[in-house]
């Protein structure tokens, strides 16, 4: 106890005089005592212009708006294996057919029935039905194909459709929330969720003409031709592939779609035209490759070679000569004809489009406009 009240006889005076001096300061200077909880993310918000905690915790709004517009695809593709070689005759038995059932997806753009699909949906398929989200089934006509954009337009004669609302692939930045919604592996319709991790995709090797989005949004064997809609429910893009079904082997998380624009703008070719209708420049051109730099002693070998022009075409028109070397198409590298093939992917007869060219060692800038390919001339 005596241990206790010495120090206390040490501590006491100290502390009095501390609580004196807080409730002098609380007294007169009460605002500093009015403090308010720190929010780090409205701190952060501010530092950043980033905003926080304003997402939505459920696209189930998004899924009710698109998933209506969604089909299934089941297809039976006819294939035939090749006969078994016998060393001993020199001859190989008759191969064998086989009926393989396929599954894809589309997607209903119109309330006169128009669906959105791949080709290798429905290519080689001798069947073809359309299961629909509230149980209705029908068997599409083929309308048209578009090879270079493995696109394929079905139509279906149903009433009370639901079209998808159209959005604005253009708008889609890298980050934004996308669903895809399709029938993997025949399991029926199915949602996955991710991000549009690129735009502008090109040089995959899907499809002749690719402008593709790029999502890690799940897309297997089936997901094909179906949606891939942004948080509201809005169409950006026909899902088309991942690269584990190329020859890039496993890689799963990396998606491509159509975008939505593009393959609405091949669906009104197709039902008008019957074809997709592109801009035509009217040139035949090579890669150039060591062999010609050296042969023809050119200082570069980025662009590509023109080696022939149609008379009264737009490139004739514009002044473009034989020998000519192309290296950009409205600002955009043209390294080879794979590259120049994409440039017009989306251009459309009447598009004014500008080149720099490069004509005996002299870099310059022409313009054409672009015209209608006529009939049997190459692409």
């Amino acid at each position: 106890m005596n241990a206790l009240l010495k120090a206390l006889s040490y501590i006491g005076p100290p502390a009095l005089l501390g609580l004196v001096l807080a409730a002098c300061v609380w007294l007169f200077f009460p605002s500093i005592f009015d403090l308010k909880p720190l929010n780090l993310n409205t701190d952060r918000s501010a530092s950043t212009g980033v905003k926080y905690g304003t997402g939505p915790v459920s696209y189930a709004d998004a899924v009710n708006a698109a998933a209506p517009s969604v089909v299934n695809i089941y297809t039976l593709r006819e294939q035939r294996t090749s006969g078994r070689y016998n060393p001993f005759t020199n001859r190989r038995s008759n191969g064998q057919s086989r009926v393989t059932p396929v599954t894809g997806s589309g997607v209903i753009v119109s309330t006169e029935g128009y669906i959105i699909t791949n080709l290798h949906v429905i290519d080689l398929a001798r069947d073809i039905r359309v299961a629909l989200q509230d149980g209705r089934e029908a068997t599409p006509e083929i309308v048209g194909i578009s090879e270079e954009d493995d696109m394929a337009v079905l139509r279906i004669n149903l009433d009370n459709l639901q079209p998808i609302e159209i959005g604005n692939p253009d708008h889609a930045r890298v980050g934004d929330v996308v669903l895809a919604i399709g029938n993997p592996f025949g399991v029926g319709q199915t949602v996955t969720q991710g991000i549009i991790s690129g735009t502008r995709r090109k040089g995959l090797n899907i499809a002749q003409f690719e402008n593709f989005l790029q999502t890690d949004a799940a897309i297997n064997p089936g997901n094909s031709g179906g949606a891939l809609v942004d948080a509201y429910g809005r169409l950006l893009g026909i899902n088309i592939s991942d690269l584990r079904q190329t020859s890039y082997g496993d890689a799963s998380g990396i998606g491509f779609a159509i975008p939505a624009d593009r393959a609405m703008q091949a669906m009104t070719d197709i039902v008008e035209y019957g074809r997709v209708v592109r801009g035509w420049l009217g040139l035949s051109a090579l890669d150039l490759n060591p062999q010609i730099v050296q042969k023809l002693q050119l200082n570069t070998d980025d662009g590509v070679l023109i080696t022939d022009i149609y008379t009264n075409g737009p490139a004739d028109i514009a002044g473009l000569l034989r020998g000519d070397i192309i290296q950009a198409i409205n600002g955009n590298a043209t390294p080879n004809m794979l590259s120049a093939k994409q440039e017009f992917a989306n251009l459309r007869p009447g598009d004014l489009i500008s080149m720099n060219v490069i004509r005996q060692g002299q870099l310059f800038e022409l313009e054409a406009v672009l015209s209608a390919a006529p009939p049997g001339a190459a692409s």
